[in-house]
Formats: structure tokens, C-alpha cells, sequence
């Protein structure tokens, strides 16, 4: 699944004996035990959309079953019906926010989830965000090799079809660095809705012929390592991670002033979501539409900077209302706190607004455009505010990402 990039499900199957002691076949009931905690461990797989469950019924009445004493079946309620299993499997199947779960089917208790808060309580521990590392994030210590020459992507023709706009060529690494400024190593880079734009020279508008500049660098944001310093560069040193929010990070290298350097704790992926989506959120809820206690309606909550405005929304004490198309989506935006998601493919979001939201929102957070626009602007409370991130109604692109820069 992983390999093909195709999510799922996965559904183990165990053994109430793998969840307390069988006493008369204690091989049988340590290798249940392991298949529980082998799945449980399989957990972080939901990142990629891959869900990996547990059934653990007790007594059925198979082949197998049947070996067992009757009085021993009768004290344990009976057999478990075979439908009860097969209905665990499909909840397993069907709740997508089921990952690494463990159903315990009997007849005595019906089906539970296995631990409970109770029990997951005793043993979680809340650690820190350095804790959280995959064993494909980059060690602090990475001893970065300077080539002779790297590779980059540039836009050699200007297009709004990124992929026939650019290319991919190999430039030299020039050395010394220049004064002021570092050599960056990139690590990861993001994918924005905007390079499209940036690549059929829209973001360009001095005035000059658009087309002399080419060919000129791609990409907009990354996060990597200081891999060399120039002349009165003292605010950062060799090895520090740093983030960057400047052109040219769809590369391997790339050469940035001092000042634009961003320190930070380590190189990870999670930073560069911080970057163009968490900050947009950021500064637009803090600066155009701080609030507590309000209604607050964030459209295409489910993208990158949605995500973050939910979540910022929600920890200032607000009631958030959000949309998104999907039933992935909106399950996504229950686990980050939504009170009240919109799946404009399940439901017509003008209908909602009228029949649910009367008195409108008092802040709107709008990155949709077109027919939304008017409907979020009619949808405003007295006074409210409508902040608007974008039009991505608008934009012609296939997808948005994370990427790891692959060049080799």
C-alpha cells in the first residue's frame, strides 16, 4: 500500500486471549498478545492513509472452537456469533478515525475498544515535539558534503502548466560564498498553488519585459542546513537548520542573504507548513480578525493554511464552522477540534447557513472565491469581518504537497 500509494485498511486477526490470560494454552495467548501490540504499534501509518486494526472475539464457533470444553463456552456467555465479528469488521473498515485499534467482541460486554482512556492514560506520555521522529527525519549532526555542482529547477518559458514551464539543470556551486549571505542546503520543500502563477510571470509587474528575465529560479519555501557562510555572516553558523521563504527552493543548494535565514529547532517536514500556510493563518486571525468567543467560518478548511485557522480559531475560545468537500476531509476536521463541518458534497451550504447560522458569522476566513465569496459575504453578522487568503476557485493546479527534494 505504501509502495503503490494506494491507503486502506488492514485487519488483523487476534484473540480476547490476547488481551488477558489464557491459562490452559499460554503459547496460544502470547502470540495474540504480540499480534495486539504489533498492530497497536503500526499506529503512525495513518499518516499515510494506511489503517491497520485488530478484531480479538472471544469463542466462535469453528473447527477450532468447537475443541473447547462446553461448560468453559457456557461461562463465557456462549459462542460469539459469527455476524457480530463480521460487523466488527466493517465498523473497523468504515471509521476512519480508527487506526491501530483493537475491537474486543464477547457476548457479555458486546464490542469495546481495547485499552480504554482509562488504561491509555497509565501508559502515554506527552513528549515533546523532539520526541515525535520518524527515522526519516534528518540527524542535527548531518555533515553536509559541498559538490561541485547541484541541481535546480528553473522556469525556462513562461507557462501557468508548471511542468512544461520548467526544467531541471545542473548549475555549478560557486565559492566563496558571497558576504552576507549562506549556502542552504535543502531538505524539504513545499508545493504552493502560487508556483503556477510565479511560473507564467504573473508575480512580476515593474513593468519590464517579463520574458527577459528568464530562466529564473523555482519554488518558494524549504527548510534544510547551513552548509557554508560567507564574509560578516554571524547570526547563524554551520549546521544550524534553517528555514527559508525565498525563490530558488526547488534545489539542492541554494544562496540566501543572512538576513532571510530562519533558525530553527530542527529540519523536519512539519516546518514548512509552517511557513506560507501556518503564517497566513497566523497573521490573518491575529491581526485582521482577533476574537474570542465568536462564530467563525473557515472555507476550504481542509487545505494547508484551512487547517491551521481551525486550529487557531478553536484554541482562542471560538465556535468553528467549517467546509470542505469529502468525507475524509471533513472526518479530518472533526479530529482538529471543528464544531461544525460542512461537506458541500453531502449537503448544500447555503441551506446550512440559513437553516443553522441565521444571524451569520462574525468572522469569515475565505480562501475559495467565486459563487463562495458571495455566499460568505452575505452570510456575514453585523459587523462581522471577512477575511479573504485567496481564490483557489481560481487557480488551475493538480495538486498541493509536501515534497522531498529528489533530484538524484
Amino acid at each position: 500500500m505504501q509502495a503503490a500509494k494506494k491507503p486502506g485498511v488492514i485487519i488483523n486477526m487476534g484473540s480476547s486471549a490476547g488481551l488477558y490470560p489464557m491459562y490452559n494454552d499460554p503459547i496460544y495467548s502470547a502470540s495474540k498478545g504480540g499480534v495486539v501490540l504489533f498492530t497497536r504499534s503500526l499506529t503512525p501509518y495513518k499518516r499515510k492513509g494506511i489503517r491497520i486494526n485488530v478484531l480479538c472475539p472471544e469463542f466462535v464457533q469453528t473447527e477450532m472452537g468447537l475443541k473447547v470444553a462446553s461448560k468453559f463456552i457456557d461461562l463465557m456467555g456462549g459462542f460469539v456469533p459469527m455476524e457480530m465479528v463480521v460487523k466488527g469488521a466493517f465498523e473497523l473498515i468504515t471509521d476512519e478515525s480508527k487506526a491501530g485499534s483493537c475491537l474486543w467482541i464477547t457476548n457479555r460486554r458486546g464490542m469495546e475498544y481495547w485499552p480504554t482512556s482509562e488504561e491509555k492514560a497509565k501508559y502515554l506520555v506527552r513528549s515533546s515535539g523532539s520526541m515525535k521522529r520518524s527515522s526519516s527525519q534528518v540527524p542535527l549532526n548531518l555533515n553536509v558534503q559541498l559538490p561541485e555542482s547541484f541541481e535546480k529547477l528553473v522556469v525556462h518559458t513562461l507557462n501557468h502548466n508548471f511542468r512544461d514551464a520548467t526544467i531541471k539543470v545542473r548549475a555549478p556551486l560557486r565559492l566563496p560564498i558571497k558576504p552576507n549571505h549562506v549556502l542552504v542546503k535543502i531538505i524539504f520543500a513545499g508545493v504552493n498553488a502560487s508556483d503556477v502563477n510565479f511560473s507564467s510571470g504573473r508575480y512580476f509587474s515593474d513593468g519590464n519585459d517579463i520574458g527577459s528575465r528568464l530562466p529564473f529560479d523555482a519554488g518558494f519555501e524549504a527548510v534544510g542546513l547551513i552548509a557554508a557562510v560567507g564574509d560578516s555572516v554571524n547570526n547563524v553558523k554551520v549546521g544550524t537548520p534553517a528555514a527559508i521563504m525565498t525563490f530558488g527552493s526547488y534545489a539542492e543548494f541554494t544562496m540566501v542573504p543572512s538576513k532571510h535565514i530562519l533558525p530553527v529547532a530542527r529540519p523536519d517536514p512539519e516546518v514548512v507548513a509552517m511557513l506560507t500556510s501556518g503564517l497566513t493563518a497566523s497573521i490573518a486571525l491575529e491581526q485582521a480578525g482577533p476574537a474570542s468567543g465568536k462564530k467563525v467560518l473557515v472555507t476550504a478548511a481542509a487545505g494547508g493554511t484551512g487547517q491551521f485557522a481551525v486550529q487557531l480559531a478553536k484554541l482562542a475560545g471560538n465556535t468553528v464552522v467549517a467546509t470542505c468537500g469529502g468525507e475524509h476531509k471533513a472526518q479530518l476536521l472533526k479530529e482538529l477540534g471543528v464544531d461544525r463541518v460542512i461537506n458541500y458534497k453531502a449537503e448544500d451550504i447555503k441551506t446550512v447557513f440559513k437553516e443553522e447560522f441565521p444571524k451569520g458569522f462574525d468572522i469569515i476566513y475565505e480562501s475559495v472565491g467565486g459563487d463562495m465569496f458571495n455566499l460568505c459575504l452575505k452570510a456575514l453578522a453585523v459587523y462581522g469581518r471577512l477575511i479573504v487568503i485567496g481564490m483557489i476557485s481560481q487557480v488551475s493546479f493538480s495538486k498541493v504537497l509536501l515534497i522531498r527534494t529528489a533530484f538524484n
